[in-house]
């Protein structure tokens, strides 16, 4: 199957990049307060440099609350003080530029935090005033207006609605600090697009958009109804079923305005969505030369451990981005969901698939979005305690994702880790004392560490794809092989007299033989004495042999 996964053009870059996502009060802690911040973040660029990616995302670090870990925006053109200034902001940047690296930002368009000055005067407004139509507010229900106006559910559990005291109720499909904006509002549209244009200004080359799939709501605010099975909540329809708060098709409009702002700066300016659709066909929608250039992929994420999930997954997806003429996006862990080698199974059989998932990923075309600690392969923290979570769902449901968002171990043998510079506080949350194994200094060296295993992969993979200028497609070509097995051909497109990349993945229950793929060139597990012929369960490998093209 052809794909375009390298930029035929250096504006294309999105095309084929790695990705790394920075959770910046988790990443780095420069000032010794146990948050990480935008200084923290510049001190590590040459890491990520060496690592060998090619971008960073940054998870918001506009003022705010922090009700929701920075997604509650009260100011979206400054940097919080948690994180640290402006100033530093355009230092961090301008060496990320020097070191090669790009930056993608978070922008929050569906909600706005409720310390942001207009929520605030739609507060100390009336029912019906222009403060107020920026925001959805609306009557209760019931003789006195005394119950939600519809039955939708926050994503963070419980009703979707809270009432003022005036009486009228505000939307907020996350948390109650976190209502949502009215996207049919002229001012509301024109205030984003001028964000847009403050931070590429600053020159950041890209954007996340986050809940790209919600700002606009169906007409008259339906219910829900009953189509929702008994026992389970409204969000657990995300992906499979159209709700009237998600990806309603005005949304597209939205976009269609920004794709010409993006365009309007030199150099590859992009934005990628996390969007959630009932079909493929409809999130494709969202990428397209007048939309947007990327969506993200989570079926890869959700895919169960076995060839047959994983190959559904793949076909799916490059099919897709045949359609839209734009390479997809691979992930396996983010800020939101569970750690993968935790959802793997955790322990050495949890490490050895993410190793595994890893290598299969990383051959695969398109662009891929890393987590940040996944390069060191931890695992999801699942016994902090109760009084140190902080995120807001855990609060309503009892969830928590404060697990994969433990900071980072750095080096030494206690907490934080070199989170800090030596003599700061401790963390914000705490890192287990099996971490220490875990950290970059202690990986950094060992041939056999998750750490230089994914050094080596991402040398490999610039090695050995299209290089900037070619305009010819890469491929993955299927080849035969067992049953668990998973075994493509991927990388430069194979001509006469070359050599061509074989990825090999054994989801099965029982080692494979492999000495027919050619000569090993990477492995996910330590080389034994078997390694060149036979591939172990839950492994996976990359070869090298002469190209049949």
């Amino acid at each position: 199957m052809s794909f375009s996964s390298a930029p035929s053009r250096p504006e294309d870059w999105w095309k084929s990049a790695v990705v790394y996502q920075v959770y910046v009060r988790s990443f780095a802690d420069d000032d010794g307060d146990g948050i990480g911040d935008l200084a923290g973040v510049r001190s590590r660029l040459p890491y990520l440099r060496d690592l060998g990616v090619d971008a960073l995302w940054l998870t918001p670090f506009y003022r705010s609350p922090m009700v929701d870990g920075g997604y509650d925006v009260a100011d979206y053109r400054d940097v919080d003080p948690t994180f640290g200034t402006l100033t530093d902001f355009d230092a961090m940047i301008t060496d990320a530029h020097a070191l090669g690296l790009r930056i993608i930002v978070d922008i929050v368009p569906n909600h706005t935090s409720d310390a942001h000055p207009w929520f605030g005067a739609a507060l100390t407004s009336s029912p019906g005033s222009a403060e107020r139509d920026r925001y959805l507010f609306r009557d209760g229900r019931g003789a006195d207006g005394e119950l939600p106006p519809n039955d939708w559910e926050s994503i963070f559990g419980g009703p979707a609605w809270t009432r003022v005291p005036d009486g009228q109720w505000y939307l907020h499909l996350f948390d109650p600090a976190q209502p949502d904006l009215n996207w049919r509002h002229p001012e509301v549209r024109a205030e984003f697009e001028d964000v847009l244009r403050f931070w590429l200004d600053r020159g950041v080359d890209g954007f996340r958009i986050d809940v790209a799939h919600g700002m606009i709501k169906a007409n008259g605010l339906p219910d829900v109804g009953d189509s929702v099975p008994a026992g389970q909540r409204q969000v657990e329809l995300l992906g499979r079923a159209r709700l009237p708060y998600f990806d309603q098709d005005e949304v597209h409009e939205i976009y269609r305005a920004w794709r010409p702002i993006l365009d309007s700066y030199p150099g590859g300016r992009m934005a990628v969505a996390e969007a959630w659709a009932e079909t493929p066909q409809r999130l494709a929608r969202y990428v397209g030369p007048d939309e947007l250039h990327q969506a993200f992929n989570f079926d890869f994420l959700d895919a169960t451990w076995s060839a047959d999930s994983f190959r559904k997954v793949v076909d799916t997806a490059l099919a897709e981005s045949a359609i839209v003429g734009a390479p997809t996006t691979w992930v396996l862990s983010n800020h939101d969901k569970q750690r993968h080698v935790t959802r793997y199974g955790d322990g050495a059989l949890g490490l050895r698939r993410a190793r595994a998932a890893a290598l299969l990923m990383l051959a695969l075309p398109g662009s891929v979005y890393l987590y940040q600690g996944e390069e060191l392969g931890l695992p999801e923290v699942l016994d902090l305690p109760d009084e140190l979570r902080q995120d807001p769902a855990f609060r309503r449901t009892g969830e928590s994702r404060d697990g994969c968002r433990v900071p980072l171990p750095w080096s030494g043998d206690v907490p934080p880790y070199g989170f800090g510079p030596a003599g700061g506080g401790p963390a914000w949350l705490p890192a287990p004392p099996t971490w220490r194994a875990l950290s970059v200094a202690a990986q950094t060296g060992n041939p056999d560490s998750t750490l230089e295993l994914y050094r080596a992969a991402l040398r490999l993979r610039r090695e050995h794809t299209a290089p900037a200028g070619s305009t010819e497609p890469g491929q993955v070509t299927w080849l035969e092989s067992e049953p668990g097995v998973l075994a493509f051909g991927f990388g430069r497109p194979a001509a006469a007299g070359s050599t061509e990349l074989v990825c090999v993945v054994n989801l099965g229950a029982e080692p494979v033989a492999v000495g027919n793929y050619g000569t090993p060139l990477l492995h996910s597990q330590p080389a034994g004495p078997d390694t060149p012929t036979t591939l172990p369960t839950d492994s996976a490998a990359w070869f090298t042999r002469p190209a049949t093209g």
